[in-house]
This record gives structure tokens, C-alpha cells and sequence, in this order.
């Protein structure tokens, strides 16, 4: 997630579906589809469950930092990866199924599947890049002595599982809470989002408040 949620006017415009006799016609406008895609693209494999439990351990108990002095800006994003293609166009080429893209990088068409939630979209601009450890919640958790460079690292990591494409208001909901009071509603996603947190955590080396380590615990324990 990209730090904390949007204000109120950036709420998501009413689902768009095309009734007609009964049938549901798709368009090339954003559409919601109710089935994933047979083949999907993803972010980089988690680590096991097993592996997870381990890292956990060995995270820092702190209670959670003060959000003073914290600034989207002081995390550039989205930056520039290889030609005129930024991170987030990267993850939505990545994540997306058939995607086609203009001279500008930009994506045309295609569509992505959101494991948070298991919707579809066959429009780009339904789509945002979550920041697996949402930018704030980092800031809070150790990022705040990082300098800007480090910053700029995590927030455009291609490597760790910490970027992935998902339905937009599903990120705008998830705003900068951690696994104590968010958790993605499709339950099938639930180990497979706990492995990415942990990962992603355990490499920058952040801290973990005491909520946060038990719901990740209680969670991990089921996988």
C-alpha cells in the first residue's frame, strides 16, 4: 500500500456491469470478471510457512513508532526500471494476463486478477500496486532512520514479494494497517499473504508490534 489511505474524493467510482436479457456483457471498459484467469502472473514466490515462523521469531517485539515526519515523498516511487517503463508499470505487465502496452509503457489492454479479493479488471486504471508493508506502516517500524535511497529501495522492490497488483479500493481499505486489523477477504490468500509480510519485514529488518506478531502467528499456524 502507498502509505495511508486516500481522502474520501478519491473513492471508487460504482462497478461498471451491462445487463442485457439476462446476459452480463463484458466490455473493454473496467469490468469485473468472477473467475481468475487460468494462467496468472505473480509477485516472487514467498518464502514456506516453516520459514515464515522462523523469520517471525526472530523480528523485533517494539511497540509501533510514531507516524511524525512521515511523507509519501520521503519514499520516491514510482521510478523509472528500464526503458519507459516505471515499477508500476513493470508490476502490471508482471501481474497481468495478455497485457499490451503503448510506446509510452503504458497498459492498453489485458487483464489482472486481484488475490486479495478475486476480482478481475480488464482496466489498468482499476488496478493499484500495493505495497505489501504499506509505506507508513514501515516508516513506523524502523524505515524512519532509513535514508532516502533505502526508502526508495522498498518502495519499488521488484525482488521481495512486496509489490503486488490488486483490486484499488481493496488497497485504499487497507490503508497502512498491518495483519492485526487488515487482512485480505479471500481467506484462500491468507498464508500466502502472511509469508510475504514476514519476508519483507525480516529482510529490512523492521520491527513488529506485539498485535501484529500474534494475528501473524495465529495465522501461520493454520498453514
Amino acid at each position: 500500500m502507498n502509505g495511508t489511505p486516500r481522502p474520501a474524493f478519491y473513492a471508487r467510482r460504482p462497478r461498471r456491469a451491462l445487463i442485457a436479457a439476462g446476459t452480463v456483457a463484458l466490455t473493454a471498459a473496467a469490468t469485473f470478471l468472477t473467475t481468475a484467469p487460468a494462467a496468472q502472473a505473480a509477485p516472487p514466490t514467498p518464502i514456506s510457512a516453516a520459514t515464515a515462523r522462523t523469520y517471525l521469531s526472530e523480528l523485533t517485539v517494539k511497540a509501533e513508532g510514531s507516524s511524525d515526519g512521515y511523507s509519501r515523498d520521503l519514499f520516491p516511487h514510482w521510478i523509472t526500471q528500464s526503458g519507459a517503463c516505471n515499477t508500476r508499470e513493470v508490476v502490471l505487465k508482471r501481474d497481468g494476463t495478455n497485457v499490451v502496452t503503448d510506446s509510452n509503457c503504458a497498459a492498453t489492454s489485458g487483464s489482472w486478477y486481484s488475490p486479495y479479493d478475486g476480482a478481475t479488471w480488464t482496466a489498468s486504471g482499476d488496478v493499484d500496486i500495493d505495497h505489501v508493508v504499506p509505506l507508513s506502516e514501515a516508516w513506523k517500524s524502523g524505515a524512519n532512520s532509513w535514508t532516502t535511497t533505502k526508502r526508495q529501495g522498498f518502495a519499488n522492490d521488484l525482488t521481495r514479494p512486496q509489490l503486488i497488483a490488486v483490486t484499488d479500493n481493496v488497497n485504499q481499505s487497507k490503508g497502512d494497517q498491518d495483519p492485526a486489523s487488515w487482512m485480505p477477504s479471500r481467506t484462500a490468500y491468507t498464508c500466502t499473504y502472511l509469508r510475504m509480510w514476514v519476508q519483507v519485514k525480516h529482510y529490512y529488518a523492521l520491527t513488529v508490534d506485539s498485535a501484529e506478531k500474534s494475528a501473524i502467528q495465529s495465522g501461520l499456524s493454520g498453514c
